[in-house]
């Protein structure tokens, strides 16, 4: 039950980190006009932020998945792995549309994500 409860709360802090950051953080932080060009883009430098901070929260939704396979009894090492392996496909395809492929963290997280995901 402790388990369960740890992963709705890591689902809230998700959900929370994801949408007041867009909210007061993220936009006050595009609007300045100084923001530095990465790769020669100020959209590149946005794009590359937007998707650094939202993907703290998936990596926390990962875990909560995690901690509620953890619940069931027995504990299967597929299981585990596959909510392992789902957590980095979704931060590959985060960071490859955010990016547009420009950000090549997403050619990792996928190996990440696939390499997982046969192995279980």
């Amino acid at each position: 039950m402790m388990n369960l409860v740890a992963a709705v709360l890591l689902v809230a802090i998700a959900a929370a980190h994801s949408w007041l950051g867009e909210r007061y953080i993220l936009i006050r932080l595009f609007r300045r006009t100084d923001l530095p060009k990465i790769r020669g883009s100020e959209e590149f430098t946005k794009r590359t932020l937007r998707f650094a901070w939202h993907i703290t929260s998936v990596a926390w939704l990962g875990f909560a998945a995690i901690l509620v396979v953890l619940m069931r009894e027995p504990v299967e090492t597929p299981t585990v792995a596959r909510a392992i392996s789902a957590t980095f496909l979704i931060s590959a395809a985060l960071a490859f549309g955010g990016s547009r492929g420009r950000h090549y963290s997403w050619i990792v997280f996928l190996a990440i994500g696939l390499l997982t995901w046969f192995a279980s």
